[in-house]
């Protein structure tokens, strides 16, 4: 069972239709046991970083999200869900994250002329970086959705994906059993389908 984690911010419809589409069970909860009982767990956000850290910890569930991880069961951070993971975000100050892969949350704008539109909106090519879990049923240079203005720094060790905006923005990072993509899986046609997969796979 996939435990999608609902704290107030995040495309659940669109999550819970993706499962369905490849034929995983996948429930929103804001239940503690359900989540810890979860085989791989999800987590969605959009919107600020402050605001879903938050909501995150006042629900109660940022420790459920660590215990998940301390357990190993296999975790997903999706756009805002990713960030989180990253020790601090500077979006509109500094912000501690959840502190689960190494790097910083900074924007766009800093790295990229003015030419280019902030937020990135719309489709992008992967450039593989290194090999992912995730990327079994893909190939590099297929496209996914992207809607952000932040991007995860100084987290090379972690990146498997880049895209290219610019400059070279970090669109997806593996570490363990923890999971992020800053693109959205549920909004990238087949492709985002078979990341889905082969995260279910897992």
């Amino acid at each position: 069972m996939i435990a999608i984690i609902n704290y107030g911010v995040g495309n659940l419809f669109s999550l819970t239709s993706s499962f369905k589409a490849i034929g995983y069970e996948a429930i929103v909860t804001s239940n503690k046991d359900e989540i810890l009982s979860a085989d791989h767990v999800v987590l969605p956000g959009v919107g600020a970083f402050k605001d879903a850290k938050d909501k995150l910890r006042d629900s109660g569930l940022e420790d459920a999200v660590k215990e998940v991880v301390k357990k190993g069961t296999p975790i997903l951070g999706i756009c805002l869900g990713m960030q989180l993971l990253f020790d601090k975000s500077y979006e509109f100050g500094e912000h501690e994250g959840l502190g689960l892969i190494k790097g910083k949350v900074i924007p766009i704008g800093d790295i990229v002329s003015k030419d280019y539109k902030i937020p990135q909106i719309g489709w992008n090519a992967l450039a593989f970086k290194k090999k992912s879990k995730l990327f079994k049923y893909i190939k590099n240079g297929d496209y996914v959705y992207f809607v952000h203005s932040y991007f995860a720094s100084e987290c090379e060790e972690s990146t498997t994906s880049t895209c290219e905006y610019g400059a070279s923005l970090t669109a997806s990072v593996e570490k363990d059993n923890v999971y992020g993509c800053q693109f959205h899986p549920e909004k990238s046609g087949d492709v985002g389908l078979k990341i889905l997969k082969a995260f279910c796979e897992l």
